[in-house]
């Protein structure tokens, strides 16, 4: 290759490459805010803010509130969504970002139910339901600045960086909580231990808004606006991906099932499974460590995984993935019932692996559905009102299918995880394969001509 050819390719890649980053370390520090609230609800939310509740009830009460932040993201999709396709991805970006981080800082200086009753868990849920619609606008936005400034033919690759971003959160989350759990007792941790990954959510979020600043808006979403402002019609986001692209809502939600079930029986059922069914609440630290290695894992290989899905196809990956956590999910609560560190560690990393396989081609696998015009708000809707039937109710229904505490029924979890996977893996085989496919088609602006 010439030097003037290697110096333009540089010059493409520099701002890939700035936009990628951006969007990671933006994503990392979102998912490690909502991801903590997930983990410090099967830590200690249900006897802080539902001390009146049996320790199983209390728990099921904080899941009821982590599972209202679910509710509240198909709304964040799409009022981001909505802005993100008229005024741009970057604002809607920076906005999301820093509404979450004040949502979390606030979840940190909350009195609990001891010091102000049942106002405590009341303020607790609208700090969720503020982180809810804050990552509500973030996904959408994050992997499609990254896929719009990357090239067709390496999408996958690119995208699956903000989709690394939500490992790189869990970890840092996980991290943050094994290291309290290492260094307290478990009574200082209740005590006030559990705040301190909520107020370091502050710095995170400065290092996210000062990255995120000074990236780019999308040249294919510039595109469409020149595209839009020459048809002189009112652009309507909502409506249209509601009118012309209904099939591919579906097939997104559809796809999605899988994918947010299994990551969530993976990495906050499986805290709550082995500190209050398998085990005692002295294992904590086990299933920290646990899932810190899993979530590593993840973070490495999500990207590996992207760069794959360019070359064999996104669908193929998927249909993996989903196949392969419903079989697994038969021997994943066996494993963990051993309380054997090595055998939990094994349970973890499998289950993540193979949620790997169908989170890391979904985001170009998503963006790739939808027009130029409409992307931001059908990615967002059709991957946000899947949390609602998926992520929030996962962990609800999980607990309420294993039952009793000392006869957890997980075969019917198990079942539960195989459903889910059947309805994906339809889906998925209802799809086109969509590798390698150009981002600038758009039946909205093909109208026009």
């Amino acid at each position: 290759m010439s030097t003037t050819a290697t110096t333009e390719t540089d010059a493409r890649r520099a701002p890939i490459v700035k936009v990628v980053f951006a969007s990671l370390v933006g994503t990392a520090v979102e998912w490690y805010d909502f991801f903590l609230y997930g983990s410090a609800a099967a830590l200690v939310f249900g006897t802080l803010f539902f001390p009146k509740s049996d320790p199983v009830t209390g728990t099921l009460l904080a899941f009821g509130t982590y599972a209202l932040g679910f509710v509240a993201r198909p709304l964040g999709g799409v009022v981001f969504g909505h802005f993100g396709d008229r005024l741009g991805r970057k604002k809607m970006l920076v906005l999301s970002l820093m509404l979450m981080g004040l949502a979390t800082v606030a979840i940190g200086l909350l009195p609990t139910y001891a010091s102000i009753g049942i106002a405590a868990p009341i303020l607790l849920l609208t700090c969720r339901l503020l982180q809810g619609f804050a990552v509500g606008g973030e996904w959408g936005g994050a992997v499609l600045m990254a896929a719009e400034h990357g090239d067709d033919a390496r999408r996958g690759f690119w995208s699956s960086w903000p989709q690394a971003g939500v490992a790189l959160g869990n970890l840092l989350a996980t991290g943050v909580l094994w290291v309290l759990a290492l260094v307290q007792s478990d009574e200082a941790f209740e005590s006030w231990g559990w705040r301190i990954p909520f107020l370091l959510s502050a710095v995170l979020v400065l290092v996210g808004l000062w990255v995120r600043l000074t990236v780019e808006e999308s040249p294919v979403f510039r595109q469409a606006q020149e595209q839009l402002a020459a048809k002189k019609e009112n652009h309507q986001p909502l409506l249209e991906v509601i009118r012309r692209y209904p099939r591919e809502i579906l097939l997104a939600m559809g796809m999605r099932l899988a994918e947010n079930i299994g990551y969530y029986l993976v990495t906050v059922i499986s805290i709550t499974y082995l500190t209050t069914y398998a085990g005692s609440a002295s294992d904590k630290s086990m299933i920290l460590t646990a899932l810190l290695i899993g979530s590593a894992v993840q973070f490495v290989i999500i990207p590996l995984i992207g760069g794959l899905s360019d070359r064999v196809g996104r669908r193929p990956l998927y249909l993996t993935g989903a196949a392969g956590l419903a079989i697994w999910m038969y021997f994943f609560f066996d494993l963990v019932d051993t309380r054997s560190e090595p055998l939990i560690i094994l349970a973890i990393l499998v289950g993540l692996v193979l949620h790997a396989l169908m989170y890391a081609p979904q985001a170009a696998f998503f963006s790739e559905l939808f027009g130029t015009s409409v992307r931001y708000t059908g990615a967002s809707v059709g991957y946000q009102l899947a949390s609602i039937l998926a992520g929030a109710l996962a962990p609800i229904i999980a607990l309420r299918l294993l039952g009793d505490v000392d006869t957890p029924n997980t075969t019917a979890v198990a079942i539960y995880m195989t459903v889910a996977s059947v309805l994906t893996i339809v889906a998925v085989l209802a799809s086109k394969e969509t590798a390698r496919t150009s981002l600038r088609h758009d039946r909205t602006l093909d109208d026009a001509h």
